[in-house]
């Protein structure tokens, strides 16, 4: 009975190893630890590990190669995550190869991505600390992916307001069912063609121009490149401004004069007044003109009886006749 008890006791022990062992494989199996190899310690540092825990999955360039082992808050904007990798990777992790957080999935468990850096630095030891890059989180695309169907809803609005305008628009679908619009079109199509044509040669014409210009050639050619034109034309400048100058000179004479005249008048002194005040020179005047008027009409008469006198009538009659003569000569 004793040995059958003892037996029983041995059986419990024995069952009781293996459910601990059992469980501690599945536990094991669970976090991806490798039970039978070695392993080395890596950390990196994030602001927000987005939900990661430990046990999550590390990858090298794709590849499994070790497991989350704690994750600990340092301060109130910075964690650090422990990784649990594969002494197998000492060879190939190195000191700058960069660290991303990911999704297994579009909404698997968060995982660890290192992305080999390959530029020739030093391999990552135990403990040391890699560095990290920021990722895009699920939250963050789901806002904005909720963001983008806001806008999107707001366009297909629009669009559908669009649309309905342009059903309700008789003017427009009068326009649209216009036969004589292709035709129009056409025309317009074909006339922006040959403006197009008119502005390619007019453009061809104008480097003409300007190589004729660079060349020397023509008139505008000449006073750009000839020198002596150039000269001649800064002799004509000078030659204006002296003009000017003089003009400027005599215009201050002229003024000066008629300040003399004004003062003159004014003052009832010189010639000016005189002529222009005194009327008895008026008067002077007026008679001297009458008299020479008066003069003038008897010459006139004297000549007139000469011409008509026996004396004289010959010299005259030859005098007129040698007078049309020269006129015919000359075309009148």
């Amino acid at each position: 009975m004793a040995k059958k008890t003892i037996n029983n006791v041995k059986l419990g022990i024995f069952a009781l190893v293996g459910l601990l062992v059992m469980i501690f494989s599945l536990y094991m199996i669970g976090k991806d630890t490798n039970m039978f190899g070695s392993n080395y310690t890596l950390r990196v540092r994030f602001d927000n590990v987005h939900g990661l825990t430990s046990g999550n999955n590390i990858r090298y360039a794709g590849i499994q190669v070790g497991t989350v082992k704690k994750v600990k808050i340092l301060n109130d904007t910075l964690i650090e995550v422990s990784m649990l990798i594969d002494t197998k990777m000492k060879n190939y992790i190195h000191m700058s190869d960069i660290v991303s957080m990911s999704t297994d999935g579009l909404m698997g468990n968060r995982i660890l991505n290192i992305a080999p850096a390959k530029d020739g630095s030093p391999l990552a030891q135990d403990g040391d600390l890699l560095v990290t890059k920021k990722s895009t989180s699920t939250d963050d695309m789901l806002e904005t992916l909720d963001k983008t169907n806001r806008n999107i809803k707001d366009v297909s609005e629009e669009l559908k307001m669009t649309f309905l305008r342009i059903n309700s628009s008789s003017a427009l679908w009068k326009l649209l069912s216009d036969e004589t619009l292709p035709n129009n079109l056409r025309a317009s199509a074909v006339s922006i063609r040959h403006a197009a044509v008119n502005a390619d040669k007019m453009v061809a014409d104008i480097h003409e121009i300007i190589n004729d210009v660079k060349a020397g050639k023509g008139s505008l050619g000449a006073i750009l490149t000839d020198t002596t034109i150039a000269y001649n034309l800064n002799e004509a400048v000078v030659r204006i401004q002296q003009v000017g100058d003089h003009a400027d000179e005599l215009a201050k004479q002229l003024t000066r004069i008629a300040e003399t005249i004004k003062q003159d008048v004014n003052t009832g002194k010189g010639p000016a007044h005189a002529i222009l005040k005194d009327s008895s020179i008026v008067i002077n005047l007026n008679n001297s003109l009458s008299n020479i008027e008066k003069g003038t009409a008897s010459f006139n008469q004297v000549m007139e009886a000469l011409k008509h006198n026996f004396l004289l009538r010959g010299y005259f009659r030859k005098l007129e006749k040698k007078q049309k003569e020269e006129q015919q000569k000359a075309g009148y």
